[in-house]
C-alpha cells in the first residue's frame, strides 16, 4: 500500500505559471507531496486538458495528483478523487474507482463527521484564516478545534486554511496538511514545501 503525502497543495489556475510551479514541486518532492486539481467555473473541456498535463508532470516523479469533484475526469486521467462539501460520499464512489486509488474529501467548520466514513484522508478547513480567500468571513477551528476534529475522525485529517511553517507546530493530530497560497504564491515553491514537511516532523 502507498504511503499518503504530507503535504497536499491545491492548485491555483490564476497563477500563469501554475504549470512551472506543479513541475518544480513535483520534481523536489516526488511521492511526499500530492497535488489536487481544483479550478471552479472551468469549462469540462479545459478542466480535463488541464488535468491531463498535470497527470503528465505528476507521473514523471511518482507525485499522487487528486482530481477535484469529478470522477469521470480522474478515472481518464489514473488520478486519485478528491470530494468537495456537496459531492455524494465516499461509500458511494468508492465502487466506481480502480482498486488502490485514494478519495479524499473537503469538512468544513460545521460538516458532519460521518461524511468522513470510508474516505482515505479528510482536509479540515477553515483551521486558521485562509491566506487564499482574505474576504473569507468562515469561522476558524484553530488548533484546538483542529485537534478535536481529528481525534473523531476515521480517516487521516489533514490541517487546511492558513497553513505555513509557521503555524504547522501548533496543530495536534495531524497526518499532514493541504495549502494553496502558503506553497503556490511562495518565491520557492518547492522551499516552501519543504519547510510545510521539515514542520511537521
Amino acid at each position: 500500500m502507498a504511503t499518503l503525502p504530507r503535504v497536499v497543495v491545491i492548485t491555483d489556475w490564476e497563477m500563469p505559471d501554475l504549470p512551472e510551479r506543479i513541475r518544480a514541486l513535483s520534481s523536489a518532492h516526488g511521492a511526499a507531496v500530492g497535488v489536487q486539481h481544483r479550478a471552479p467555473g472551468m469549462p469540462f473541456r479545459a478542466y480535463l486538458d488541464s488535468a491531463r498535463q498535470l497527470s503528465a508532470l505528476c507521473a514523471a516523479n511518482g507525485t499522487p495528483l487528486f482530481v477535484s469533484g469529478r470522477l469521470d475526469v480522474a478515472l481518464l486521467c489514473g488520478a486519485h478523487l478528491h470530494l468537495p462539501e456537496q459531492a455524494p460520499s465516499p461509500e458511494e464512489m468508492r465502487p466506481h474507482l480502480p482498486a488502490g486509488r485514494w478519495i479524499s474529501i473537503s469538512l468544513h467548520v460545521d460538516t458532519q463527521l460521518g461524511r468522513a466514513h470510508g474516505a482515505d484522508l479528510a482536509l479540515v478547513s477553515p483551521v486558521f484564516a485562509p491566506g487564499s480567500k482574505p474576504g473569507d468571513t468562515r469561522p476558524t477551528l484553530g488548533a484546538a478545534g483542529f485537534a478535536q476534529r481529528a481525534a473523531q475522525l476515521p480517516c487521516p485529517a489533514y490541517a487546511l486554511g492558513g497553513i505555513s511553517a509557521a503555524t504547522v507546530g501548533a496543530l495536534r493530530g495531524a497526518a499532514g496538511v493541504a495549502a494553496i497560497s502558503g506553497v503556490l504564491s511562495a518565491p520557492d515553491p518547492a522551499a516552501a514545501c519543504r519547510a510545510l514537511r521539515e514542520a511537521l516532523r
